[in-house]
């Protein structure tokens, strides 16, 4: 089978935009029959510095974001209680301070760089994907994409389509090339889904609803799908995926919802593995899995974690990732499909995962690993 690859890391700016005809990015796909060579999908590509310290400060400040409103509260009650709550409030104040100070020179930098408007349309959705703080993660992380020739247009053109993704990792990158989901395999807009509290953050939510995002749920889905007639992202190992940081287990073997959804929406599923998400930062996992239990039940990742240099709740390292499709599970439109056609396509699904997974492990370097479901 022969297999295409984007480099995103190398694309030139001036064709990251919503008027590049998607024609100019296909003629810089690279081809290959069977695969690609071994260690040529994990190579770390040079950057600007002014990228790269962009990166170390944005992504910090968007990690510490997430958790800002959960932990603020609690020090504020433990620094009444203590001096140590007291000191800790005070540091992490500084440092939000200081995270935000940069962020905002950054963006008046980067918004000039890449000629981009200071602010979010509310109507063109589109546009708003191509923001320049993904734009650098592209860069930051080597970002290449590959799929097989089978799903290059005109194959995906008529259907909405769901994008099923895994591992999540402590974030999942990977999926941050927003436009490539909207334009590369067909012009339909593409919404992710998010845990509903994430789009109850204060400022986060409206940043995030102007680039598509939607709650993960059947109807806000199956509404994208059907009604609007648009794709859909899902990272289907969801939360459990963040604690997943150093083999490869997609936490999917009871993650059956999103078969139904596409059954009853006669959409297909396209399984997508990306690789070195799980390597981009170092989790903290407790031995007995309390904070990994409190973060689903509450819906909410409450895990450390550490980034680049040892950085807690810093940036990733820079480790190269690629984001590879498979082959597209073609469901047929079933209103009330039983549980053993559930099952079937579920089984359709994993072994897309396991297929993709193995087609291109050697070309990055993972070549002594397997993926293994729970």
């Amino acid at each position: 089978m022969k297999y295409r690859k984007l480099n995103l890391a190398t694309l030139p700016d001036d064709l990251f935009t919503k008027q590049t005809d998607v024609k100019r990015w296909l003629e810089l796909t690279t081809t290959s029959d069977g695969g690609f060579p071994p260690n040529s999908l994990n190579h770390v590509f040079p950057i600007e510095r002014d990228v790269e310290i962009e990166r170390l400060f944005g992504i910090s400040f968007y990690m510490l974001g997430n958790v800002f409103p959960f932990v603020f509260p609690l020090l504020l009650v433990y620094s009444s209680m203590s001096h140590i709550g007291s000191v800790l409030l005070k540091i992490l104040l500084a440092y939000f301070a200081i995270l935000f100070v940069i962020a905002k020179y950054n963006f008046a930098k980067f918004t000039t760089k890449y000629n981009r408007p200071r602010d979010l349309s509310a109507t063109d959705t589109k546009d708003n994907q191509y923001l320049f703080t993904e734009r650098n993660n592209q860069k930051y992380t080597s970002m290449q994409f590959v799929w097989p020739e089978t799903i290059q247009r005109p194959a995906l053109l008529d259907k909405a389509v769901i994008f099923c993704v895994i591992p999540h990792g402590v974030a999942p990158l990977g999926i941050t090339a927003y436009p490539v989901w909207s334009k590369l395999f067909n012009d339909k807009l593409c919404h992710w889904t998010c845990a509903p509290i994430v789009l109850k953050i204060p400022i986060l939510k409206r940043y995030m609803r102007r680039i598509g995002y939607i709650p993960a749920k059947t109807n806000n889905i199956a509404d994208t799908l059907t009604k609007k007639e648009e794709n859909v992202g899902i990272i289907l190992d969801g939360i459990a995926g963040m604690f997943q940081s150093h083999d490869e287990i997609g936490h999917v073997k009871n993650r059956k919802g999103i078969i139904k959804i596409a059954l009853r929406s006669g959409v297909p599923i396209v399984p997508v593995y990306c690789f070195g998400h799980t390597a981009l930062w170092k989790v903290v996992v407790d031995p007995f899995g309390v904070l990994e239990w409190l973060s689903l039940k509450l819906d909410v990742s409450l895990t450390p974690f550490f980034g680049r240099a040892g950085w807690f709740l810093g940036p990733p390292r820079r480790v190269a990732v690629c984001v590879c499709l498979a082959e597209p599970v073609q469901c047929p439109k079933i209103e009330n499909p039983t549980q053993e056609e559930i099952d079937k396509y579920h089984g359709l699904l994993l072994k897309g995962y396991e297929q993709v997974f193995e087609q291109h492990k050697k070309a990055y370097g993972w070549g002594d690993k397997t993926l293994q479901f729970v």
